[in-house]
């Protein structure tokens, strides 16, 4: 299959149509299709990323070097 050459033919089926309910169809599919990960997520999950641009933005943050000097080995 030549993607390339499949979305040319749908476009002009698409030009070509007057239909409504399959422009409406088609754009069902592409609402589907296009989830935001964000609602995905548990509300715990949503919180502790809020948290945890809210601490960045208050400058509660370090730096991995300053994070994982304390873990190298000596």
């Amino acid at each position: 299959m030549n993607i390339e050459l499949e979305k040319k033919e749908l476009m002009k089926l698409l030009a070509e149509t007057n239909d409504e309910s399959i422009i409406a169809s088609i754009k069902s599919i592409f609402k589907k299709e296009k989830k935001d990960f964000w609602d995905e997520l548990t509300q715990e999950q949503q919180h502790t990323i809020n948290e945890s641009e809210a601490q960045y933005e208050r400058g509660e943050y370090s730096s991995f070097d300053e994070f994982i000097k304390p873990h190298l080995k000596k």
